[in-house]
């Protein structure tokens, strides 16, 4: 039973539940107090302990409804009986008892095909699929590699020849076990199918976000982008994993001999009392600038989302949007759903003819006081201003107030400067200027930003 649950546990991860070594270990433990006889129990022990979310458990009945569902092997047509009916002739009734004699000689695996004994099918089926390493199926091109190694393992070299010594012997028992290996090749196919759909959809799942990791945000197609916000998601979390994590021996410093003897004088220099050097370090503090013009809108989207995703890391974060005038969102994006603040931003300033000048001017206005030496500024947005004046002298004095200033374009470099591009203008003035077209530009891109606290 145990390789049974650690398997169970391997096709739950891929469907997206997590599971810690001490949630499994829990699992065990509830499983082995109510045993594995009573399905409907198993499956609410193994929801109570594994299932940490709605969203979870959904994920995780639908997981266990198919790894415990196995494929039922259908017995061919024409079976033997066990007892000769009453209207048997003894012509039909020694021809009964022949063919018993015969079934003796043959492989194990026809002898239980011939018997119909389903039982032992099925023990067979899962000891060749484990033999054959099932679980490490991936990819939907090694199901019929996969098959071929079950039906190796379960014999099915022996049941041809069988079946040949049978033709000539016992043709409707040969006809019968061809039959029955039709059969059991579609109960082998079934089972190859479950295991892809249980163990491949890790695979599946690490390759498409890979893709998406790597593809414009701003040309996704519209089916892409929940899955980008999935993703999006996810790169928050793992953000937050690894820069949240306490750091007591980094808080606490370095031991400060020379004070730590001076401390200690009056009991003859025995370390009693101890002394730190402690290093100084600024509260995390980012103020987001977003350009949500048509152009840039989508990305916009995305990366408001993994700011406002980051509140364990950097508590405080402010967060502005502009096309044609600034606002601040900060406000919208913490009091609603991620669907919804965007929807209310987009209707108030949204998908408008971008002005980089007049909002840096409502932002000196309003809000300059939000930058401090601990600040870091990042704007994101491809710097066209549509021939407006651009304003420079506001971002110089904002990069000379603030303690990062960091440019973000989602336009490719082969572009900045040309048209009505501002870019090599704007860039003079900040201190960081990254091309952030795609999730994995822009999960480094803020990584390195909060790596710069730590």
């Amino acid at each position: 039973m145990r390789d049974t649950l650690h398997r169970f546990f391997r096709a739950a991860r891929g469907a997206g539940v997590r599971i810690s070594p001490a949630e499994s270990i829990d699992a065990m433990r509830a499983v082995a107090e109510v045993g594995p006889s009573d399905r409907g129990i198993l499956r609410d022990a193994l929801l109570l302990t594994l299932a940490k979310s709605g969203d979870e458990k959904a994920a995780l009945a639908a997981c266990f409804d198919t790894f415990f569902t196995h494929p039922d092997f259908e017995a061919p047509p024409g079976a033997n009986d066990d007892e000769t009916g009453e209207g048997g002739s003894e012509t039909e009734a020694a021809a009964g008892t022949a063919s018993a004699q015969a079934s003796t000689e043959l492989g194990s695996l026809a002898q239980m095909l011939l018997a119909q004994d389903r039982a032992a099918i099925a023990a067979a089926l899962s000891n060749a699929s484990n033999a054959a390493g099932l679980t490490d199926i991936r990819v939907f091109t090694q199901r019929g590699l996969f098959a071929s190694r079950v039906l190796e393992q379960l014999g099915i070299a022996q049941l041809r020849d069988d079946i040949d010594a049978l033709t000539i012997r016992n043709p409707a028992d040969a006809e019968r076990l061809a039959t029955a290996l039709g059969s059991l090749r579609e109960t082998v196919s079934e089972m190859v199918a479950q295991a892809l759909l249980l163990y491949g959809r890790e695979e599946k799942e690490a390759l498409r976000n890979e893709i998406l990791r790597n593809a414009p945000m701003a040309r996704l197609e519209q089916r892409q982008i929940a899955q980008m916000r999935v993703l999006i998601r996810q790169i928050a979390r793992r953000l937050r994993e690894r820069f949240s994590k306490p750091r007591k021996r980094q808080r606490r410093g370095h031991l400060d001999v020379r004070r730590t003897i001076r401390r200690n004088a009056a009991w003859g220099g025995v370390p009693f009392m101890t002394a730190w050097k402690r290093r100084h370090r600024d509260k995390p503090k980012i103020v987001a600038i977003c350009d949500v013009s048509g152009s840039v809108a989508q990305v916009s989207d995305f990366f408001l989302l993994l700011i406002h995703s980051l509140h364990e890391v950097v508590s405080d974060v402010r967060s502005f949007a502009f096309s044609g005038n600034l606002i601040e969102v900060s406000e919208v994006l913490e009091k609603n759903k991620p669907e919804e603040a965007m929807k209310q931003i987009m209707s108030s300033v949204g998908y408008g003819s971008s002005d980089y000048g007049r909002s840096f001017v409502d932002f000196e206005k309003g809000f300059m006081s939000a930058i401090t030496a601990q600040t870091t500024v990042i704007v994101l947005g491809d710097a066209r201003s549509n021939n407006l004046d651009p304003r420079a002298d506001i971002l110089r004095r904002i990069g000379e107030r603030s303690k990062r200033l960091v440019w973000l374009n989602p336009e490719g470099r082969m572009g900045w400067g040309f048209g009505d591009s501002e870019m090599p203008r704007y860039a003079t003035f900040c201190n960081v200027v990254r091309q952030c077209a795609t999730a994995q530009q822009l999960e480094r891109a803020v990584a390195d930003i909060v790596a710069t606290y730590q």
